[in-house]
């Protein structure tokens, strides 16, 4: 059933050599990984004006000052990762850059820092979808945990279908979206020119406000900057582009850099130029609608685009944490079950890992936007900072072309991100104070994943100069394990037989039933004479237990021979899988803890019933 349900949801399984077909084209790639950076324009701007008006309505005007140079910022990010795509065009993006050039602790930094903003990333998202959904259908404001959830599950079986099935499922959200807010661009800005929204700005441009601090003013600044998360998506993902891979990559970030810069200045005008204030229940952009659109079909087309773009956005993660971990497992920080490919040639245990971390973040944080913000800005201006400083030290080794314009570049990234980043800190401590506690578990995290990983190496290291020899035994003890005398048990016994010298059934007997035990020994004996059957009586209803002190005295005795001990295990298997869960799992049991001795011999004897 779980089989059939897979294939539904997922789909049939694509051949490695269909990985060509997953391949991304400009078009669609600026729909897979650009969805992030794009949406934040509806929420950008209600951050900047959500710290200003703390201090009064008036400062609502510091608004477009604080923008410009947020769009100074997208610019030196999007030339520093360009050349961070050409150089390091194996994806990975800040933390492949740390890694190359600060070193391994530094990378480590990175990458642990972007695991969890892309679980942010999608918890932002999809909180902010689920607000603008609410913004319109007011019915549903008390269900966005709820509703942010089901969004989360529904963008994660996407991607479990396929990064090119994905890819064309967003093409429509996401382009929707860039029409519709164009559109709303074009019709206010037209309306503003010829006096059809009339000038209601709580304050005129350079008017002075009392109590307008510099430290204001960067706090507004750093939380608007949250609108340039999403930008480095695309180094990380350039593996997944269609050949010439770098130069599609880098045309496409261009493409969505002029998108985001357009939409971000020409909001934050019209939001200023209309005196727009946040709402508890209605977001500025929504507000934004309303005004150009009315309250008509346009409005509505404009909301739901909102909705799709926002919950789609949480696609950006889904896009870049399985590549991202990829690159650490392969590093050996992280397990290498994220280097598996699932029938979907995508990263599943990736995928799934992400949407869990979303799912509990949406549950923490109550799917509220605004706690999530500090968070997820935090996290992902480290990786900046890091990023862009490792790209001077790149450029300073390689001295390729006009490199020190290029380290300029990445030099006022480097500067601007990590200002932000210590501000967010000092300002925002209660907002972001879990940030340094996850990234210590993460660090120890690597390092005990990176010290397995290397030990076992070691052990497992065959050395040119050592000569290995197998042991040669001098005969072979086979345990069988009875619980009753079934053609499970005879079939086990006659294989025990032709593979061991010395066969000894062990059987566990209980109190609640003595005359079914007693009958269990009976029957044995009588169909297996030569075999010895050894009975063990346990008070506590555990099977384990004895089992394991059982065979622990008799593998010491076997050594002392120099035989060797097996321990067969007898099950039988159901013909459908489902049967399974109506079968105890006693088996499973004693295989995990007999694992647990080295001189002991695991094995098991399927008997595959008929019907």
């Amino acid at each position: 059933m779980w089989r059939y349900l897979k294939r539904l949801l997922i789909g049939k399984p694509l051949k490695t050599l269909d990985e060509g077909g997953q391949s991304l084209t400009k078009f669609k790639a600026l729909a897979l990984l650009s969805s992030d950076a794009l949406s934040s324009v509806a929420y950008g701007t209600e951050q900047i004006t959500t710290v200003l008006v703390t201090l009064s309505a008036a400062a609502i005007w510091f608004s477009l000052p604080i923008a410009g140079i947020v769009l100074i910022l997208l610019l030196a990010i999007t030339l520093s990762y360009q050349q961070i795509i050409h150089a390091y065009p194996s994806g990975g993006g800040a933390y492949v850059v740390a890694t190359k050039n600060w070193g391994r602790p530094a990378g480590l930094v990175a990458g642990g820092s972007l695991l969890v903003d892309y679980m942010l990333t999608v918890a932002v998202s999809v909180t902010s979808g689920t607000e603008a959904i609410t913004s319109a259908i007011p019915a549903l404001y008390n269900h966005q945990v709820g509703i942010s959830i089901v969004i989360v599950l529904f963008v994660m079986a996407l991607n479990l279908r396929g990064m090119s099935e994905s890819a064309n499922f967003l093409t429509v959200p996401v382009y929707f979206f860039v029409v519709m807010i164009l559109l709303m661009i074009s019709v206010g800005i037209f309306n503003i020119a010829t006096g059809r929204i009339v000038y209601h700005a709580t304050a005129a441009v350079g008017a002075p406000v009392k109590g307008m601090t510099v430290l204001l003013f960067i706090k507004a600044f750093s939380s608007g900057s949250s609108s340039l998360t999403g930008v480095e998506a695309i180094s990380n993902a350039v593996p997944n582009f269609k050949k010439p891979k770098t130069k599609n990559a880098a045309g496409t970030l261009a493409i969505m850099a002029t998108i985001l810069a357009f939409f971000f200045g020409g909001i934050t005008f019209i939001n200023y130029w209309l005196g727009i204030k946040p709402m508890a229940t209605q977001t500025v952009l929504s507000q934004i609608g309303v005004t150009v659109f009315g309250h008509g079909l346009l409005y509505y087309l404009f909301q739901t685009s909102t909705a799709m773009i926002l919950a789609v956005a949480a696609n950006t993660g889904f896009s870049a944490f399985p590549i991202l971990a990829f690159n650490l497992a392969k590093d050996k920080n992280l397990p290498h079950a994220y280097m598996d490919r699932g029938d979907r040639l995508g990263y599943s245990n990736g995928i799934i890992t992400l949407a869990a971390g979303a799912i509990a973040l949406i549950v923490i944080f109550h799917a509220q936007t605004t706690l999530l913000i500090p968070l997820y800005a935090v996290g992902v201006f480290v990786p900046f900072a890091l990023s862009q400083s490792g790209m001077i030290i790149h450029w300073r080794r390689e001295r390729e072309g006009f490199w020190q314009g290029k380290a300029f570049i990445n030099f006022v990234g480097a500067f601007i991100s990590a200002a932000i980043a210590i501000f967010l800190f000092v300002t925002r401590f209660s907002n972001v104070w879990p940030y340094p506690i996850v990234m210590a578990l993460l660090m120890w995290m690597f390092h005990k994943i990176h010290s397995h990983y290397m030990t076992v190496a070691e052990q497992l290291r065959v050395a040119a100069s050592v000569e290995t020899k197998p042991h040669h035994y001098d005969g072979a003890t086979v345990i069988v394990l009875v619980s009753n005398v079934t053609r499970v048990t005879k079939s086990a016994i006659d294989y025990a037989e032709s593979i061991g010298d010395y066969v000894i059934a062990m059987h566990v007997s209980f109190d609640q039933n003595p005359g079914k035990e007693r009958e269990t020994v009976t029957e044995f004996k009588r169909d297996f004479p030569n075999v010895r059957f050894v009975d063990i009586h346990s008070s506590y209803r555990s099977v384990s237990g004895p089992v394991l002190r059982f065979c622990d005295v008799i593998a010491k005795r076997a050594a002392e021979r120099n035989y060797s001990t097996t321990v067969l295990v007898p099950q039988f298997v159901p013909k459908r899988p489902w049967q399974n869960i109506l079968h105890n799992q006693t088996s499973l049991r004693l295989r995990s803890v007999l694992n647990s001795r080295e001189n002991i011999i695991v094995s098991t004897y399927n008997y595959h019933l008929k019907q």
